[in-house]
């Protein structure tokens, strides 16, 4: 049977408990065999200023995921990927013999319509969406859920199976987590500075990513 895989893409910027207690929850949850982390090179989404080098943010990420079932990579450096849709073909590509899951939080499904080919995504593989504070009522309102709506299952139904179709939309309820990166950001505005001129070993591709981001 074909190992079934949750990825979660972000900045990470820093990673933090958020990220990690989602991420168990969802492995829980669905009856995931993993998890992998997506540290993006660059987010298109997302203002740079204020984005810490992708070694820092790919160490952060690292500790964070030690002990728990879950890879963090910066594999769409090396694919040479710069959207979400992009970077899934090639994982399929590059891993035919997994099945994938892509991991959102609500606000991320609020703003999905905005991300390029978003409907290529969810014919791609199946989308399951996790519970974000105060962003529920807009997700739920967003015109990609006016489009997913008709996918949705049950988190029964997509144990049971379901995982292997998409479009598939399943939504996990638990108690929301408040932590966020920027957050910890404006509390900790020189988190990256204990990173510094440290590279990291991808946990997925196994290169090495250097202090200033480069493979």
């Amino acid at each position: 049977m074909a190992q079934l895989t949750g990825l979660l893409g972000g900045s990470f910027n820093p990673a933090h408990g958020g990220h990690r207690r989602i991420t168990r929850f969802a492995i829980d949850a669905l009856g995931l065999d993993e998890a992998w982390w997506l540290v993006s090179p660059g987010n298109p989404l997302k203002p740079k200023k204020g984005m810490a080098p992708l070694a820092a943010r790919l160490r952060s990420a690292q500790q964070m995921a030690r002990r728990a079932p879950i890879t963090a990579t910066a594999v769409e450096r090396k694919l040479g990927t710069r959207y979400t849709v992009e970077t899934l073909a090639a994982l399929k590509r590059r891993y035919p013999k997994r099945d994938f899951v892509w991991l959102m939080g609500s606000d991320n499904l609020a703003q999905f319509h905005l991300w390029k080919d978003w409907r290529r995504i969810a014919a791609m593989m199946p989308i399951a969406v996790i519970a974000r504070p105060g962003y529920d009522a807009d997700a739920l309102a967003s015109p990609a859920m006016a489009w997913l709506r008709r996918y949705r299952m049950s988190l029964a139904s997509f144990r049971n199976g379901g995982y292997r179709s998409a479009p598939a939309l399943v939504f996990l309820r638990f108690d929301p987590d408040p932590r966020s990166a920027t957050a910890i950001r404006r509390a900790d505005p020189n988190w990256a500075a204990r990173h510094a001129g440290k590279s990291a070993r991808d946990g997925l591709t196994h290169r090495l990513v250097s202090s200033e981001g480069e493979p």
